[in-house]
């Protein structure tokens, strides 16, 4: 289905079972379910009508409505949800129930520009064995934790086979990461690359194909503030703070931060910048994050001039 010029906004708050819609140009609300029947629906109600449907990352309570819609040519923007409440709130929306929400959702999408949300199947499956490996990762953290204060027997046996278990589905997870990669020839294509830089290994080389999609496609400064890596000023009137970093992809920076600590012992480019840093008096967080956004920086530029990494 060939889309014109984007002429009205759908918007869509999603839950669990249903989606409720606003369309902007019409005033109507309504609801579906959050099922194919449901996006079925939606698809025959506006075919061949030049739309955009907006709708707020919701735990993946989403994807269906975005895989089903893209595939017969719909556009579809993904918001997020903590900036669309907040200008709900600057719009003195207070109140909050589905059919408001998606009122507010709607606002939002006519206010702020943004690019429509690319469908990738094959991106989006690895992105939800990546999503499953990270909250593994933090179930295991959280049991390990658990562990150093227990006295009990039946307690420490009991966690050290939930530790056990974690571990092997961890590895397994990892098998399955490694072939949805290989799989897909765009995927295995930019892993070769990314895995070309010293420092960056398996687990980075996932994250950044999953919650990066965008990586190789924007400009430097785009992808350090997606990532979350990239300080914004902070003066106001005769104050004037330290430039700091906020929001960006949480997910990703946690891997990120690893995998930078990795890269200033085994990336002597990278090392060379952190030690230089360090030597002018930076603290050695404030260092670590800006090798975070030199090593992203350049996976973004690699993924762009489809190149390996060189060595200086």
């Amino acid at each position: 289905m060939k889309m014109a010029h984007p002429v009205s906004i759908i918007a869509v708050d999603v839950s669990k079972a249903h989606l409720d819609c606003f369309d902007a140009a019409r005033g109507e609300a309504f609801r579906v379910d959050n099922a194919r029947p449901g996006f079925t629906a939606l698809a025959r109600k506006y075919q061949g009508q030049s739309v955009v449907f907006a709708a707020e990352a919701s735990g993946g309570y989403e994807r269906g409505l975005l895989r089903e819609l893209g595939a017969v040519g719909f556009s579809v923007r993904l918001l997020d949800p903590r900036k669309v409440r907040l200008f709900a709130r600057a719009s003195g929306r207070l109140a909050k129930t589905d059919r408001l929400d998606a009122r507010a959702i709607a606002a939002f999408a006519q206010a702020i520009p943004g690019e429509p949300q690319a469908i990738n199947p094959a991106q989006e499956a690895l992105a939800e064995l990546a999503t499953y490996r990270r909250q593994l990762i933090a179930e295991q953290t959280l049991v390990a934790n658990q562990a150093e204060g227990l006295r009990d027997p039946e307690l420490l046996r009991v966690t050290r086979r939930r530790l056990a278990m974690l571990k092997t589905q961890i590895v397994r997870l990892d098998l399955r990461l490694a072939e949805a990669i290989q799989a897909s020839e765009t995927l295995r294509e930019k892993s070769r690359l990314l895995l070309s830089i010293p420092g960056v290994g398996p687990v980075l080389c996932s994250a950044l194909l999953a919650f990066l999609p965008e990586l190789g496609q924007i400009s430097r400064h785009q992808v350090a503030a997606l990532v979350g890596v990239a300080p914004f000023d902070n003066q106001s009137g005769k104050t004037d703070r330290p430039r700091r970093i906020q929001g960006g992809r949480t997910a990703l920076r946690t891997v990120l931060f690893t995998a930078a600590l990795a890269a200033t012992r085994c990336n002597k480019t990278l090392a060379a910048f952190y030690d230089r840093l360090r030597a002018a008096g930076k603290k050695s967080k404030v260092a670590i994050v800006a090798v975070m956004r030199k090593l992203v920086v350049l996976a973004n530029a690699l993924l762009r001039d489809q190149r390996p990494f060189a060595s200086p």
